[in-house]
């Protein structure tokens, strides 16, 4: 149900908003907060299981250290208590071998779609760019991956290929020709990646994109162009942008505070003011009391 109601989104929404759940918690809270504006209900459609805040969650460096395994337990906490859909990280995919028997796990899962980058090697986070060793895959390797991973699934499960091109100082033509091979070899979306935090390059490659591909879902991460709203990225041609990793960040700054505060003050009177009190927290999850 929610791999068909992904796809009714993407379909019928101009464009699909994407926030980062690393718990169930934090997916109780995208599935139900809302803003009212004028006669518009904003809402996030989804959900997006990141591999760096699910490393960083576990106080492991994100090199993809975690196998699927561990990954899909966390999805399937987030699916007992939700009803959205949810878009998956798998940094590289591992080897074509893995990677088809792991698509079928993660399809069975209910997940709406994968996003795979290419790049090669042990995983770097992309916002380091070409401070540290990086090396992008070759076009044809990855676009048989792509290809096998379609072939190993049916049409329920999305193979969205993340272009990396920018992100290691390489020509926008560059992205353009992988984003065409990609798209040829099976690809049901596109992802462009970017550090800079002017988007320029972002919206241009999505202008060229368009010329050529009008139908096939493109994706934005505005983790470093942060000051685009996505009304821009909407009329720019996008159609699905993810907010990586807000939710965790969110969560380890507050936590730190309130320990720092207990340690200060020798008490957690003074913190109370700003947590949520015991009450709410027995009223917040249906069944508790």
């Amino acid at each position: 149900n929610r791999q068909d109601y992904f796809k009714r989104i993407l379909q019928s929404k101009k464009i699909c908003r994407i926030l980062e759940t690393h718990s169930p918690l934090s997916a109780l809270i995208a599935e139900n907060i809302f803003f009212e504006k004028k006669e518009e209900r904003l809402e996030f459609d989804g959900f997006w299981s990141s591999s760096l805040t699910d490393s960083t969650l576990k106080g492991k460096p994100d090199i993809e250290v975690l196998d699927i395994n561990q990954r899909l337990i966390n999805v399937n906490d987030i699916f007992d208590v939700t009803t959205k859909p949810l878009i998956i990280d798998i940094d590289t995919g591992g080897k074509i071998e893995h990677l088809e028997i792991n698509l079928k796990t993660i399809e069975r899962s209910g997940t709406s779609a994968v996003i795979i980058e290419d790049k090669k090697g042990l995983k770097k986070n992309s916002l380091f760019g070409t401070s540290v060793k990086q090396e992008q895959e070759n076009v044809k390797v990855f676009s048989k991956k792509i290809s096998a991973g379609k072939k190993a699934t049916t049409n329920k499960l999305m193979i969205i290929a993340r272009i990396e091109s920018l992100i290691l100082g390489k020509p926008l033509n560059d992205a353009l020709l992988r984003a065409e091979n990609y798209v040829e070899a099976g690809a049901d979306g596109i992802m462009i990646h970017s550090k800079d935090k002017n988007p320029k390059e972002i919206f241009k490659f999505a202008e060229k994109f368009r010329k050529k591909f009008t139908e096939v879902p493109l994706v934005a991460v505005p983790s470093s162009y942060n000051s685009v709203k996505d009304v821009q990225l909407e009329n720019a041609g996008f159609n699905i942008v993810i907010y990586a990793n807000h939710m965790l960040r969110a969560s380890y700054p507050a936590m730190q505070k309130i320990a720092l505060e207990i340690l200060k003050n020798g008490r957690s009177y003074e913190s109370e003011k700003t947590i949520m009190s015991i009450g709410n927290i027995l009223d917040l999850i249906p069944g508790t009391k």
